[in-house]
């Protein structure tokens, strides 16, 4: 009979986890879970509410501007009926210019200057070209409609007639 001679080395046996320990992971996981649930919950009730507000903020902007708006379009109305009231209309008339003029100052409106200027796509429209000899190709040589800017963006583009050479 041979016997067989242990090495002395113990095998590691893997110990399957008890009822208890699973039921308790699986409890964490669960109370985890709802926790995640909660904050994902409120952060969404939170932007919900960030998005009212900015629909409200921004419909209070622009009631709001409406507003000034108006209120121009009234001072330039009651200047128009005196005006056409008055026996001397150039009077009146200089008057509802200044005061859109002064408008358009206070909201940096300004006039496009293009009068031999280069044409530029971005801030003019060529209506047609009329050839010259004496300009450059591209100059506008005449404005047909004013443009104008507001901080820098074109509101409404020039109308131009732009030279070309012979």
């Amino acid at each position: 009979m041979t016997t067989k001679k242990s090495s002395g080395k113990k095998k590691d046996i893997q110990k399957k986890p008890s009822d208890d320990s699973l039921k308790s992971q699986i409890n964490e996981l669960k109370k985890q879970i709802k926790e995640n649930e909660d904050k994902f919950l409120r952060s969404l009730a939170e932007l919900k509410n960030y998005q009212k507000r900015m629909e409200k903020e921004v419909s209070f902007c622009i009631e709001d501007t409406s507003k000034k708006y108006i209120s121009e379009l009234i001072d330039i109305h009651e200047l128009l009926k005196q005006a056409l009231k008055d026996n001397n209309p150039k009077k009146g008339l200089k008057l509802i210019i200044d005061n859109i003029e002064n408008f358009f100052k206070k909201e940096q409106i300004q006039y496009i200057d293009c009068i031999g200027k280069k044409f530029d796509h971005n801030i003019h429209h060529a209506i047609t070209t009329i050839e010259k000899d004496d300009c450059e190709d591209n100059t506008i040589i005449e404005e047909v409609k004013k443009g104008y800017m507001i901080n820098d963006k074109v509101l409404r583009p020039s109308q131009v007639i732009v030279s070309k050479k012979k």
